[in-house]
Order: C-alpha cells, then structure tokens, then sequence
C-alpha cells in the first residue's frame, strides 16, 4: 500500500522509510458522524421522497420513517460490534470475508462500491439543476449541466485526496448551512399548517399513526422509500482507520448518524408535506422542496432551499468517494482488487488513486447520462437499485455479525437478544425490503440488479484466479464466550 518501495543504498545503513498509511488520529467522532449522515444526502433524500411518502403512507410519514429506524439502529449496532473487533477501512468487506466466507465478504465489498457510485451519479445529475435553479437559468440545458458537474466534481475530489482533515472541515460546513436551512422551513412549515393557512393541508391524528388518514397507508411501499432514504449512513466505518478510538468511535458515530437522520427526516417531512394540497404536491414530486418552499416564501427563499439541495449533493458526493476509495483500498491491499488502488500518497495520507479512479469512473458516468437519452434511460434502471444493494450489504454485515459473536449468543439471555434476535430480525426485514422491491420492479430494474451482480461474481474470480489474492484463503474467525 505504498506509492513506491524504498530501497537502501548498498553498504550504507540507512533505513528504509516506513510505507506511507493513512492518517491516524485524524479526525473526531463528530466529524465521522457528520460524514456518516452526509453519505445519506438529507436535502436530497426528503426532496425526492417528500411527495412519495406521503402518498404511499397515507401522510403518517412520521411513524413509517421512525418505524423504520429502528431496525437500521440495530444494524448499525451491528456494525458497532464488528468495528469493535476489527477496525480496517475494508470494513464490511473484512468482516463478511473473515466470518462467513471471502468470496462472500469479496462480494460485499464490490455491494458497497456500486452502491455508492450508482447513488453518487443519482446525486450528481441533481446538483447543476439545483445551481441553475439559484441563478434562476434555464435547468435543462444540457452543457451547463455538464459543465457545473464536471466542475464540482473536480473540486471534490481535490478535497477528498488533499486529506481526511480537510474533508471533514467541509463536510462540517456544508452540514451547518444545509441542516438550518431544512429546519427553519421546516419550523415555517409547520407555522404554516396548524395556523390552518391558505392552501395547507390539515393535520389530523391519522398522520401519527401508522396507517395514515382513513387507514390508507401502505405501510409496506412506505418503508421501501424510507430504507431508501436512511442508505449511506455506513460512511462512518470506512474511515476507522482515520478516526480517534478507532475501535470505538466510528461504531458510535454509525448509531448516531441513523438516530439523528431517523428524527430529522420524520420532523422535516411531516412539517413539509402539508403545506399543500396532496394534488400540488403530487404534480411537483420531482422538485417538490424547491416548489413548497416557494410557496412558503416565495421566488427568493425558493433559491435558498435549491441552496441546500446543492449543498446535499456535494456533500454525499464526497462522502460517497470517501467510501469507495476506502473500500477500494481496503480490499487492494488484499489484492482483490489491483494493488495500484491501495497506494496512499506520501503527502496527503489518502488513497489519492483510488479517490481519482472512483471520481473519473462518476464523471464519466455523468457525462453519459446527460449526453445520452438511451443511456439515460440505462442509468435510471441502475439508480433504482441504489437501495436495493445498500440493503443487500447491510444484511450481509448483520449477518457477519451474528457468525463471529456465535458463541456468545447463547452465553446469556442479554446477548441473545443483542447478538441474535435482533440483528436477524432486522436483516429479515430488509430481506422483505428487497424482496417486495424486486416483486414490483420492472424487468429493466431488475436486470440491472443483476448485472451489477454478474459483474461482482466476475471481478472476484479474476482476483481470484488472475491475481491470486490469498484471501480466499482466509480462515473464518468468531469471538469467544467471554
């Protein structure tokens, strides 16, 4: 995992330089929280499910997204425990591979990299429409479109290679701007609609119950927008490595990033989604922040919430990047993936090739979409798996989990319940998650699930057999009773 191995002068008694690593110490739990919650693109998030929600729960979007909370809490407790016995920034990758099996831990980790590039380009096609929308321009102008991703993209993977520090002081910025702006709509919002203004929509007791006004709440399509919405929190673990208490932080950070985009997400979308009719809600869907926040304050306060939605994107994208990089690293240094992407840079303590390699891949991606209307339409079936594959690894993980604390579980009824029950139930249901998207998903969304699949199952038998990582031969691990 070094740029270049030093050699020692013949005869001479000089030492060679220690390979370059990645920063130790670096940054706080905060900070990874921040990250954490970040990865997850809250603005974004409630603007592409705000009008959704509340149709598919009936308006109880409250209790559908704290319900729903509940079993991600569990599964980043999950990731808690596993961080607590192995701290590497392959994370997942290392936990699935050393309990279960490496070609299943190989598998994992390839999950956690395309999900996180497939959700980056989501958010990136996103951001120029929302900078446009501040200058007031024209959002659909194509090279404009390109010309503003392609920029932020460059300055955010600048960041990200220059340093975990760097990265963080951003990430806490961004945060601050877009968290105030969220809640002071979101205290607007909900001004506007129990003083019964005009045009609101009025709350009732059904919205705090889970099968929403009249009972009609599918509460099962409701859960699915809200895993979706909760995805990326696990941004928190895969800069252990870079964290102080490694073993200890970023498990916690991982907790409170789901706890606190849990209650965020529920008061902004339940402040949000009556400040119109269902009807105008449902007829802005694809921009309904922007356009509720028009309504609330006019053109003006309109460019501020596009604010925040630009803010949003760039901070997912680097924490996005953050994660795949890591990912990438974590598993080259294993030579599961090629040795080049576990370089760190000397200078920076990041693995600046990896981070470029991942960027270039999101350009490029970017490029295609907004070029191609064909390709477009590919992209769009991929980006509907985005939850999908973050559910897939994230029972993997919770699956991990119970493999290496098996023995305990039967140790006491406390560890029982912690290290059995529980994570099972909550990887369960997000087995019932995956398996109702699939039920109604289209044959093209489908499809792309698999090839995304067919691809990780391709790259593992050529790290397999072509650059004969001796992972596969790792034995299997599992914590003792104690």
């Amino acid at each position: 995992m070094t740029d270049r191995p030093a050699t020692a002068v013949p005869g001479s008694h000089q030492v060679p330089p220690s390979p370059a690593r990645l920063e130790s110490d670096a940054i706080g739990a905060l900070q990874d929280t921040v990250l954490g919650i970040a990865n997850t693109g809250p603005a974004v998030s409630v603007g592409l499910s705000l009008a959704a929600l509340a149709a598919a729960a009936a308006y109880a979007s409250g209790p559908t997204l704290i319900l729903c909370g509940i079993p991600m809490v569990i599964i980043a407790n999950a990731y808690r425990r596993l961080n607590h016995w192995n701290a590497n920034s392959g994370a997942s990758f290392e936990w699935v591979g050393r309990t279960i099996s490496p070609y299943l831990g190989f598998l994992t980790g390839w999950l956690v990299i395309a999900a996180n590039l497939v959700g980056n380009v989501a958010a990136v096609v996103v951001l120029a429409p929302s900078v446009l929308a501040i200058f007031g321009a024209n959002a659909t102008s194509t090279w404009p479109n390109i010309a503003i991703a392609t920029v932020a993209m460059v300055v955010i993977i600048a960041v990200v290679v220059a340093g975990i520090r760097p990265t963080a002081r951003v990430q806490v910025v961004l945060a601050a701007v877009e968290y105030v702006i969220l809640i002071g709509f979101a205290i607007a919002g909900f001004i506007a609609v129990l003083g019964h203004h005009s045009g609101t929509y009025p709350v009732t007791r059904s919205w705090f119950t889970l099968g929403g006004i009249g009972g009609k709440g599918d509460l099962a399509a409701g859960l699915l927008i809200a895993v979706f919405m909760y995805t990326g929190w696990d941004a928190t673990v895969y800069v252990n490595e870079e964290v102080r208490h490694r073993h200890k932080n970023p498990g916690r950070a991982a907790i409170l990033a789901v706890a606190f985009v849990g209650i965020f997400y529920a008061v902004v979308t339940t402040a949000l989604q009556g400040v119109v009719t269902p009807a105008k809600l449902q007829a802005n869907a694809s921009s309904a922040l922007v356009y509720v926040a028009q309504v609330l304050a006019g053109s003006g306060w309109a460019k501020v919430m596009a604010l925040a939605l630009a803010l949003s994107v760039i901070g997912g994208t680097g924490a996005g990047l953050v994660c795949m990089a890591r990912m990438a690293y974590g598993m080259a240094s294993h030579r599961t993936l090629p040795t080049i992407l576990g370089r760190v840079s000397p200078r920076f303590s990041t693995p600046a090739i990896a981070t470029i390699a991942s960027g270039v891949v999101l350009i490029a991606a970017t490029w295609a979409y907004l070029l191609s209307s064909s390709l477009a339409s590919v992209f769009s079936d991929v980006i509907d798996t985005t939850g999908l594959l973050f559910g897939a690894f994230y029972v993997l993980t919770a699956l991990a989990a119970i493999a290496y604390y098996r023995r305990r579980i039967v140790s006491n009824a406390w560890d029982t319940l912690l290290v059995g029950i529980l994570p099972l139930g909550a990887a369960g249901f997000l087995c019932w998650i995956i398996v109702r998207s699939l039920q109604t998903a289209p044959a093209p969304e489908r499809w792309s699930l698999a090839g995304i699949i067919a691809a990780g199952v391709i790259l593992m038998f050529v790290a397999r057999y072509v650059l004969r990582s001796s992972f596969f031969q790792v034995r299997l691990e599992a914590a003792d009773r104690s």
